[in-house]
């Protein structure tokens, strides 16, 4: 029976007890926002004087890989890139957005659709996001009003360009010391009719729960995967971990990413660190979603980006430090 939804690199090593230098400045300094400013069909973030994300609402997409608003570059403060746009391997991941493989049938994930008894299967069934208004609140006041940094206004239109959800999307992001955190919260409202959402997973593909809110991360020489649950990509996938965070290392530099989802609200994580790297919590893991008509279902990913290592007993540390940084939107 289907779940009802309500309304609504290297990993450096210390002596236990320690913290990296990033860490421990990340978790004493003060937050501040940044500073969102539209352009042509995007909204651009600077944050400590340093360009460190670009919003594009998606309008140029193939409709084959699904348009709709993604995150890319999104940068640590020192300016490396954590994101990634249409790789050869999966053209229709783009960076961080929130895409979802099989709403009554409609994709909104991009490219083969996986069919029972069939398998993946290029289909005409490619859905669109479409923007329909984007504020900017421009003083702390108004961002404390909203809640966020910026909100936008959604409409899912299926294959046949009818409108099947509305969402209304918000978006924030605070300097935490030597790192930064951003988060994304979706709100899906089943205006039309009552709603099923599936993965390839619900469909008859086992572990490939995919679907919700997604990052993808560029190529690394070395990742390490870590979460509540322990090290490794075996052990996070599938979990209900609150965080998981990929240490990613290359000749030059070693970067962390740490993704968070809500302790009230855990999901199974798909991630992938051998074919790719990537993560997401899964809106329909193993079981078909049922979103009645009037209903909502909430989305939310916090990511932190930090430049250097981070040991796993201090990533709970920055999950904290930014909890409170975005607390009540300001």
């Amino acid at each position: 029976m289907s779940p009802t939804i309500e309304p609504g690199g290297t990993v450096a090593t210390a002596s236990p007890g320690s913290t990296s230098s990033t860490a421990r400045a990340t978790a004493t300094a003060d937050p501040a926002a940044g500073t969102w400013r539209p352009t042509r069909g995007a909204t651009t973030l600077t944050l400590a004087g340093a360009e460190l994300a670009r919003y594009d609402h998606g309008s140029t997409v193939d409709r084959v890989h699904s348009p709709r608003p993604f995150l890319h570059p999104v940068r640590t403060l020192g300016g490396t890139v954590l994101t990634d746009l249409a790789p050869a391997d999966h053209l229709h991941h783009l960076g961080l957005s929130a895409a979802l493989p099989d709403v009554d049938g409609t994709s909104f994930w991009g490219g083969r659709t996986f069919v029972r008894d069939q398998g993946s299967t290029l289909l005409t069934n490619h859905g669109r996001q479409r923007v329909t208004e984007t504020r900017i609140p421009s003083t702390d006041d108004e961002r404390e009003r909203a809640g966020a940094d910026v909100v936008q206004l959604l409409t899912w239109d299926d294959e046949h360009d009818a409108p099947v959800l509305h969402e209304v999307r918000t978006l924030t992001a605070r300097t935490l010391g030597d790192a930064w955190t951003l988060r994304w919260t979706s709100t899906l409202r089943a205006d039309v009719r009552d709603l099923s959402l599936g993965s390839p997973a619900t469909n008859g593909r086992p572990g490939a729960g995919y679907g919700g809110l997604f990052w993808r991360l560029g190529d690394a020489d070395v990742t390490v995967v870590l979460s509540e649950d322990g090290t490794g990509e075996e052990v996070a996938h599938g979990s209900t971990s609150r965080w998981v965070a990929f240490v990613q290392s290359t000749e030059a530099v070693t970067t962390t990413l740490v993704l968070v989802q809500p302790d009230t609200d855990r999901r199974p994580w798909f991630l992938r660190a051998s074919e790719y790297d990537g993560a997401g919590p899964a809106a329909a893991w193993s079981e078909r979603v049922s979103v009645p008509r009037g209903r909502q279902l909430t989305l939310e990913l916090v990511a932190v980006l930090v430049d250097g290592p981070v040991e796993p007993h201090a990533v709970p540390e920055l999950v904290a430090r930014a909890d409170q940084a975005l607390a009540g939107g300001c």
